[in-house]
C-alpha cells in the first residue's frame, strides 16, 4: 500500500472530492484526519468502518484557532502529519457589475486565506519533524482563465496555483513537495448550486448547463469524485518525490498545458 501509516489531513471531507480522496487514502493504508464545517458526528459516521484510523473534526479554516487545532489534533491522535490535501472551498457567481465586498471576502477567506495558512501550519510541523512531506492544494480549471460570471472564484483558484508554486520553491530544501490539482467540471453536490446559478443568470432551465458542460468535455462527460483520487494518491505518495510546484489538470481534456 502506497500510504501505509502515513498521516493525512483532508479538508472539505464531508462529501464530493474530499470524501472520495479520504477513502482512497484509507484504502492505501493512511491514517486520516477528516475536516469539515459540517457536523462532527455525521462526518465520523461516514468513516465508521475505519474508525481506528480516522479522526473527524468540525473546523473552519478561516479561523486561526481552528487551523492550530487541526494540526495539534492530528499530532495528538496519530503522532505526525505527512500529507495535507487542502480541499475546502466555496463557490459563488454573479455578473461582475453586481459583485459585492461580502462575496469577495467570503470566497477569499476560505479559498485563499484558509488554504494558505493551513498549508503554512502543516509545513511548520513537517519542518519540525524533519522528514519532508506532501502538500496538495486543490485549484480548478477556473484558475487557468477568467469567466464572465465567476470572477472571484476564478481569481481565488488562480491564487491557489500561484501560492502552490511559491510554497514549493520555499519548502524544497525541507523535502516538502507542494503541488496542486486543477479539476474540470466534477459532478459533486456543489454542482447543484452551480447549475442553479447558471440557470438564474443565463436564463436556462435547471439541469441544462450541467448537461452542456458535460457534453463539451473532450472525454465526453463530467468528472466524478473518483476521477480525482488517482492524482491525489500519486501526489501524496513516493511516486511523486521528484515533482513539485506543479498543478496537474484532471479535467477530461478541457485545458491543455
Amino acid at each position: 500500500m502506497k500510504l501505509q501509516d502515513k498521516v493525512a489531513i483532508i479538508t472539505g471531507a464531508a462529501s464530493g472530492i474530499g470524501e472520495a480522496v479520504a477513502r482512497r487514502y484509507l484504502d492505501e493504508g493512511a491514517k486520516v484526519v477528516v475536516v469539515d464545517v459540517k457536523d462532527e458526528g455525521e462526518l465520523a459516521r461516514r468513516f465508521e468502518h475505519t474508525a481506528d484510523r480516522v479522526l473527524a473534526l468540525r473546523a473552519d479554516v478561516t479561523r486561526r484557532e481552528d487551523i492550530r487545532r487541526i494540526v495539534d489534533a492530528a499530532v495528538e491522535r496519530f503522532g505526525s502529519v505527512d500529507i495535507l490535501f487542502n480541499n475546502a472551498a466555496l463557490f459563488d457567481m454573479r455578473p461582475i457589475l453586481d459583485e459585492s465586498w461580502d462575496v469577495y471576502d467570503r470566497l477569499y477567506a476560505v479559498n485563499v486565506k484558509g488554504m494558505f495558512f493551513l498549508m503554512q501550519a502543516v509545513a511548520k510541523r513537517m519542518v519540525e519533524q524533519g522528514r519532508g512531506g506532501k502538500i496538495i492544494n486543490m485549484s480548478s480549471q477556473a484558475g487557468r482563465r477568467g469567466e464572465a460570471l465567476v470572477a472571484h472564484y476564478c481569481a481565488t483558484k488562480a491564487a491557489v496555483i500561484s501560492y502552490t508554486q511559491s510554497a514549493a520553491l520555499a519548502l524544497a530544501k525541507e523535502r516538502i513537495n507542494v503541488n496542486g490539482i486543477a479539476p474540470g467540471v466534477v459532478d459533486t453536490p456543489m454542482w447543484e448550486q452551480v447549475d442553479a446559478l447558471f440557470a438564474k443568470y443565463e436564463n436556462r432551465p435547471l439541469g441544462e448547463k450541467k448537461r452542456l458542460v458535460g457534453e463539451e468535455v473532450p472525454l465526453g462527460r463530467m468528472g466524478v469524485p473518483g476521477d480525482l483520487t488517482g492524482a491525489a494518491l500519486f501526489l501524496a505518495s513516493a511516486d511523486s518525490d521528484y515533482i513539485t510546484a506543479q498543478t496537474l489538470n484532471v479535467d477530461g481534456g478541457n485545458w491543455m498545458s
